[in-house]
């Protein structure tokens, strides 16, 4: 019986999240009514994710009555996504009254002390004790002696693993580190990481940075566990040298291709999506559409808000070199970079809006004089009389086009960022922009969008969803210099979208590792392990060059390479049955 314990589960987002919902079906293909999910209850997630029901399993249902009983909220049901696993949610809101009792405990067994202000790793601490509780229970309600399997991702669920050590519950445990905590927060310290990985002093950096009480957690739980594993190769290292235990196994992360697959559509769904981004744009630069659509390309970088470690600073450095190159070889080809980062808003931008509303007026009156001059051309074919051009449009219609026009003249350039930023005069993407001097003037060949909240089909401004959006982009820049594996350019590889990421992300080396020419295949690799900072952005503004001066039909040989690439990223050749039989072997001895 297989039960994968995470705090992501029903999040809805994040790499974890990504890891476990596309291997859903596959795992549940292969253990069936034996595979369980345990994640946290979050209301707003389940009522949309969750079909809550009564348990098939006899002691499944026995467990949950006794804690449920004993003043616990536990919920059982199927997670509605490919697959539909199993989930058992524990509400941690409904045991917070013993969190000071299970910290003491905490304390006795570990001498890891947490504080009362840091409500991510009392939350942990909850989950946890709630797991380690759960899967107790459920071992003394079984009938028999039941074989479990406990995988266990990243710290937040860590003290439900090294609980079940001590209590010395009959489960084999997984632990997979995804990113590890100290390694996080050193990278975005501008510290040279990869070079000094040997000679960190482990507990006084964590202390220095108020995470000790984390670190220690993450460090007992893969000290403790039977089997450790991490998603690349950068990222044992990593684990090694800062949480000292060598990884038993890499597994790099796939995804579920099918879901993706769309075989010789995928060039007509670019040609569809990107349709989508280019009305967004039109709005956009209305009064300063002085470029070709046709000959435009849309870059793109997405995901967590981490200015450094996902590479968004040496984007910007480098769009702005593009930026140059672009304007003093005389080059037709503009670049719109788009930044999908989550930031703190308040409100969408007013000139932004104001955009949409143009270019849909826009649209209406040019609907409305192109019907009324169809059927006066019809009238006039219908007598058997070729129209006079001069009387087709009357001052009524030139003077509706007029009002159009006028409406689209502004006096300012086009806004970079489309929301309200909270933190405006702080923000590193926009302090970036104002000190390299992108902004969206009609003599730049590259345009900034800053983009500060999750894509979604509903928004009044670009009303697409991430997997629409990433189809309709030429090109996806990742320059990471902390990726342990990197989801978003695996997605862009199997939507046939070329991408550019790094030797330091664990995507980069796995595709380094199995392809001879990852370029020849839309797969850049930067370097930023053996380059210093400057010589990287070099590099990656060289790709950016290289790839704006592709004709369109170079562009699509080269996407259809990129998607044949998909095989390599599927979860059926990416199985993690390996690292199941390991924790068999190391508990029962199989």
């Amino acid at each position: 019986m297989l039960h994968p314990s995470s705090s992501h589960i029903s999040a809805l987002v994040g790499g974890i999240y990504t890891v476990i919902q596309t291997k859903a079906k596959i795992t549940s293909d292969e253990w069936g009514e034996n595979y369980f999910l345990i994640g946290p209850y979050l209301e707003q997630n389940v009522r949309t994710q969750v079909e809550l029901l009564d348990p098939p399993n006899p002691a499944m249902r026995r467990t949950i009555e006794s804690m449920n009983s004993k003043g616990c909220k536990v919920y059982f049901g199927r997670w509605l996504i490919e697959g539909g696993p199993y989930v058992v949610l524990l509400d941690i809101t409904a045991t917070a009254w013993s969190l000071d009792r299970w910290k003491t405990e905490l304390w006795d067994s570990c001498t890891i002390g947490v504080p009362w202000y840091d409500r991510e790793a009392n939350d942990a601490v909850l989950f946890g004790f709630l797991t380690a509780w759960f899967l107790g229970e459920f071992t003394a309600q079984c009938e028999e002696k039941p074989f479990i399997i406990g995988h266990f991702h990243e710290w937040l669920s860590g003290v439900g693993l090294f609980l079940c050590r001590i209590r010395k519950l009959p489960v084999a445990t997984i632990f997979t580190t995804h990113a590890t905590l100290l390694g996080r927060y050193l990278c975005a310290g501008s510290v040279d990481f990869y070079n000094n990985l040997q000679t960190f002093n482990v507990d006084k950096e964590a202390g220095d940075r108020q995470i000790y009480h984390r670190y220690c957690m993450e460090r007992a739980a893969i000290h403790c566990t039977h089997v450790f594993t991490t998603v690349s190769q950068i990222t044992a290292v990593e684990a090694e040298h800062l949480l000292k235990r060598k990884p038993d196994l890499v597994t790099p992360n796939g995804l579920n291709v099918k879901k993706f697959s769309a075989m010789h559509e995928f060039q007509n769904l670019h040609a569809q999506s990107k349709a989508r981004i280019q009305e967004f744009v039109r709005g956009h630069f209305y009064g300063h559409l002085d470029f070709n659509l046709d000959k435009t390309l849309f870059f793109f970088i997405a995901g967590r808000y981490e200015f450094s470690n996902k590479g968004a600073d040496i984007f910007l450095e480098a769009l702005a070199r593009l930026n140059y190159l672009l304007r003093v070889n005389g080059s037709e080809s503009t670049v719109v970079a788009f930044f999908i980062m989550p930031a703190r808003t308040n409100n969408f931008n007013v000139e932004t809006l104001k955009g949409q509303a143009v270019r849909k007026q826009l649209w209406d009156t040019a609907n409305a004089v192109k019907e009324k001059f169809g059927k006066k051309l019809y009238e006039s074919l219908l007598v058997g009389n070729l129209p006079d051009m001069n009387k087709m449009l009357d001052k009524e219609d030139f003077t509706m086009m007029k009002r159009a026009i006028f409406a689209t003249q502004r006096h300012s350039f086009p806004p970079i960022c489309t929301h309200n930023m909270l933190d405006d005069s702080t923000d590193p993407i926009l302090n970036t922009i104002r000190r390299i001097g992108l902004f969206n003037s009609s003599a730049d060949r590259v345009k900034v969008i800053f983009h500060p909240e999750f894509l979604s089909s509903t928004s009044p401004l670009l009303p697409v969803d991430y997997e629409e959006f990433v189809r309709g982009c030429h090109l996806g820049v990742f320059p990471s210099y902390y990726e342990p594996w990197g989801y978003t350019p695996a997605e862009c590889t199997v939507m046939g979208i070329p991408s550019i990421s790094t030797n330091l992300s664990g995507f980069g080396c796995f595709m380094e590792e199995h392809i001879a020419d990852p370029s020849a295949y839309g797969i850049y690799i930067l370097d930023r392990r053996f380059r210093s900072l400057d010589d990287s952005c070099t590099q990656l503004t060289s790709f950016l060059y290289s790839f704006c001066q592709q004709s369109r039909r170079q562009r699509i040989i080269q996407r259809n390479r990129t998607e044949r690439l998909s095989d390599l990223l599927d979860w059926k050749y990416l199985g993690r049955v390996c690292t199941r039989r390991a924790g068999w072997a190391r508990v029962w001895g199989w």
